[in-house]
This record gives C-alpha cells, structure tokens and sequence, in this order.
C-alpha cells in the first residue's frame, strides 16, 4: 500500500524535475520516491551493514574463498592476538 505526499517546491524546481524525469522515460513521483528512498538508505545504518555485508561477501566469493575457509582466517586472526 502506498500513501501519498503533498510537497511544495518552486515551480521553476518542478519545471526541471520534470523534464529530467521526461528524458529519462520517468515521471516525477517515480524520481521523488527515488530520491526518498536514497536519503533513508544513505541513513540508515542497519541497510548501510547489510550493503557492505553483500559487498564484501561478493568479493570474497569472487576470489574463491568459502565459509570454511572464512572461519580459519578468522580463527587465525584471533589467534594473533
């Protein structure tokens, strides 16, 4: 379910908007929800872990490592200690 948003810009701001979200096959609710949706994301630390998560679990996956061999580093790091 959706809610709408009532939001006052100047109409020059609108103008633009709009016609961004024209060339870009869009309209203006769809940059508007885009843009809500990255101002939340960006502060939202436990998305931000989850994201970082992802992205460190791509690279390592890339590079041919798997869980088993996650636990030995780890184990080997604390070991050092």
């Amino acid at each position: 379910m959706t809610t709408q948003m009532i939001v006052r810009i100047d109409p020059a701001l609108k103008n633009k908007v709009g016609n961004f979200a024209k060339a870009e096959g869009k309209n203006v609710s769809e940059i508007v929800r885009e843009l809500l949706e990255g101002y939340v994301k960006n502060r939202d630390i436990g998305s931000y872990i989850d994201d970082l998560w992802s992205r460190i679990g791509t690279k390592i996956k890339k590079q041919g490592f798997g869980p088993d061999d996650i636990d030995s580093i780890i184990q080997k790091v604390r070991a050092e200690k």
